[in-house]
Formats: structure tokens, sequence, C-alpha cells
């Protein structure tokens, strides 16, 4: 475990100043990097501590906002956000691209070693960063099997890992297929595992505010999802002292 040091970070996306969570190892080399993106209510301390958690693994670790530094706690005021934002790949991919400009100028990043990591919205925007042929190590999605544009998905060169828990009525067994369909057409490294009985969202800790009906928290399947996360970054992003 190393120390880690942490900041926030204002930058422009999406028409909004974005505020950015930056974690950093100690030391002053420079060392491979992850993009870590949230569920559609945003950016809250959960992605703030994964990113800790990455940055004591060693990486130089962004988590990455979403909504101008609010956290849309109503349902209601999420869905209409997101659901626009969802249906736009380019939207989703100019999100990730601010937050990846950030990551890189980071000195302490190498830029040729950058994986990304999303939770939901956060996952779909990762998934289009690989789409449009950004050069990422590997890419992970916890409840955003998100498709997308017809021939986009062969632009995607690492490895993909996607989570799903069993009862995800958000993320069904026909999204599961059509996911998992366009990744092997485009011949894409990819891998999917099912976590049995858990909802959507399951790797997020209860929240004191009204949650999407089929959203529930699976501490077990948590644990096994990061601990999945943090093996295919060991795989695909070493850290080497």
């Amino acid at each position: 475990m190393t120390t880690v040091t942490t900041r926030t970070i204002d930058y422009a996306a999406d028409g909004l100043t974005m505020i950015g969570h930056l974690a950093l190892p100690a030391g002053v080399d420079r060392r491979p990097a992850v993009l870590v993106g949230p569920e559609g209510v945003g950016l809250s301390d959960v992605e703030r501590r994964r990113a800790d958690a990455l940055a004591e693994l060693g990486y130089v670790a962004l988590a990455f906002d979403l909504h101008g530094g609010r956290y849309l706690g109503d349902p209601e005021e999420m869905l209409a956000r997101c659901m626009p934002l969802l249906a736009d790949p380019d939207r989703m991919r100019g999100i990730g691209h601010a937050a990846l400009d950030v990551l890189r100028a980071e000195p302490r990043t190498d830029s040729d070693r950058i994986a990304a990591v999303g939770y939901g919205t956060g996952g779909a925007i990762a998934l289009e960063l690989g789409r449009d042929g950004v050069d990422l190590r590997a890419i992970a999605t916890v409840n955003g099997l998100t498709t997308g544009r017809p021939g986009e998905t062969a632009r995607i060169h690492c490895p993909v890992w996607a989570g799903v828990g069993s009862e995800d009525a958000i993320m069904p067994p026909a999204q599961r297929d059509a996911f998992t369909a366009e990744m092997q057409a485009a011949g894409v490294d990819w891998r999917l595992v099912v976590y049995g009985g858990a909802l959507h969202a399951f790797h997020h800790p209860p929240v004191d505010h009204t949650v999407l009906p089929g959203v529930g928290y699976h501490p077990q399947h948590a644990q096994r999802a990061w601990r999945d996360v943090v093996d295919l970054l060991a795989e695909c992003l070493p850290i080497t002292e």
C-alpha cells in the first residue's frame, strides 16, 4: 500500500464545469493511469474511494464527473439528464475525452498506459471511448452493457470486461446478448461475468435517497466485481516498480 495524494480538478465538458477527483500514488515517477466513471447519479464518494484504492495499488486515477459537480439523487432528474446522454454517443465521447485530457495532462500519468473503468453511465462512456478508437489498455464496464453505432466497435483494440447482475432488469438478458454479439462480431477480446441474484448497481452501497426499482446492493458480488476489475488491470496494465 502506498501513501495517496488527492485533489479536485475543475474542467469543462458538455457545457458544464466538471469537478473530478484525482488520486496519485506515492513517488514522482510516471505510472499507468485509470479513468473511473460513475453511475448515472453522478460522482460520489463511492467512486472517489475507488480512485483512492487504485492509487494505493500504484495507479494514477481520475474519477470523472457527469453533471457539473451535482449528484442527482432524484431518479426522475437523473433519468431526464442521462437518457438523452446515453442516446448520444458523441456527447458521451465528449465527456470522456475531456476527462481523458485531464488525466493525460497529469505529469505522473504514463499516457501510453491508460485504462477506463466505468459503472452504469460511466461504463457506457468508457465503451464509447473505445469505439472512438482511443488507445486504451483495458475497458471495464459494470451495469453498462450498451451497444454502439454499426461498425465502430471494431475500433476497440483492448480487452473488454463486463459485469452485470443476473436480475438486472435495466440490463436484461436481451441487452446482454446484443452487447456480447456486438463484441464478438467486432473481434474484440471480451469477457462477461453474470453475478447470480444481483440487481442493477449491485456494486453500489445503499444510499439515503429514493432509487429506481430493481436497484440494490449485493455486498459479496460488489467485492467480487472489484477484484475482477483489479485483476483485469493487473493483467493489462501491470504496475512495474
